[in-house]
């Protein structure tokens, strides 16, 4: 848990920091779309590109964005792994009774590129949106629900606060594992079963102490009166700028680049 970063905010004032959360989320909903239609290294690559160019503009930390990608290790390498010796297709060679086919190998390389960039942008999304705004964001984009009765604001509320709560917790777990280790508690020796079992120590208290963060936080806002959206007011209202008509064009015309390179020219 050491290496997760998704939910934590950095204040900055680069252009994705001053940009309305409206048009993060909107543009991370276009890129999603057009990094699924992407098809060969052409399109995978534009997507890349574009990817790297949101992080410069971000002015979020290299390692800080690598961090990100370090708990997804195991599901990329994963992912990859049952893609590589499970498509059919076109032998390279055999081990065993695993063939990894050309297919395979292609179809491995772009769901590893996919998980990755889907991770790095949504990093970039909170990284640079206080949970205020992604609050605002969400309810804003959802509000159509509200005339079929869909409480839009509790659900942008919860949102909110479970990613907000993923760094809370990821600082818990340090603390506890630490405390465990001074006292003696052996959590890294032995085989899998051993270092499952080792968890416990581990795993009981952070619940503990989940469940009191959460009844603490519903304790506060009961205090300060929170009944909900209905006829709730902003502190600071939503307001498109020339950043996010910018931000607009470039993702549109990038996710159009993708299908088109996709789509029309197989790259």
């Amino acid at each position: 848990m050491t290496n997760i970063t998704l939910g934590q905010y950095l204040p900055g004032t680069s252009p994705l920091h001053r940009m309305d959360p409206r048009t993060k989320l909107c543009s991370l909903f276009i890129f999603i779309i057009a990094l699924f239609m992407a098809k060969g290294p052409a399109s995978y690559g534009l997507c890349v590109l574009f990817t790297a160019f949101a992080a410069i503009l971000s002015q979020v930390k290299l390692k800080l964005i690598l961090r990100s990608l370090r708990a997804i290790i195991f599901i990329v390498l994963f992912t990859a792994a049952l893609n590589l010796l499970y498509t059919p297709g076109e032998e390279i060679f055999k081990v065993w009774i695993f063939t990894v086919t050309r297919e395979g190998a292609r179809i491995a390389c772009a769901m590893a590129v996919r998980i990755i960039l889907l991770v790095a942008q949504s990093s970039l999304l909170t990284f640079t949106t206080s949970p205020m705004s992604l609050t605002d964001g969400l309810e804003t984009l959802l509000s159509p629900l509200k005339k079929i009765k869909v409480p839009v604001h509790e659900f942008a509320m919860m949102m909110t606060i479970a990613l907000r709560f993923i760094p809370t917790l990821s600082d818990e777990t340090n603390k506890i594992t630490s405390a465990q280790k001074a006292r003696g508690a052996d959590l890294e020796s032995g085989g899998l079963i051993k270092r499952a079992k080792a968890l416990i120590p581990i795993l009981v208290p952070l619940f503990v102490s989940s469940f009191r963060r959460a009844d603490e936080l519903a304790t506060a806002m009961e205090c300060r009166l929170y009944r909900g959206g209905e006829g709730r007011t902003r502190l600071h209202e939503l307001k498109y700028g020339k950043v996010d008509a910018a931000g607009y064009a470039i993702t549109v015309i990038v996710s159009a680049g993708v299908i088109v390179l996709a789509r029309v020219f197989g790259l």
